[in-house]
């Protein structure tokens, strides 16, 4: 199972998420379970459409790190 990190971002109506590795694959929802949701249909429907036009899919090369600062 290919897994592609997923970025949210929170607004004051809502949430967005975008994933890195399939550029413009981009989701909207009024909370986070909306939002994911979505971006997993999203992912599914862009991966079909990146298929469907004989593009190569990419392997997910993302990665995330969380730093704190004081």
């Amino acid at each position: 199972m290919t897994k592609y990190l997923i970025i949210y971002e929170k607004s004051l109506d809502g949430y967005s998420a975008y994933v890195p590795d399939l550029p413009g694959c981009t989701s909207a929802g009024a909370t986070k379970e909306e939002v994911t949701e979505n971006i997993v249909e999203a992912i599914k429907l862009h991966i079909e459409v990146m298929r469907e036009s004989g593009y190569d899919i990419p392997e997910p090369n993302s990665e995330s790190e969380t730093l704190v600062f004081a």
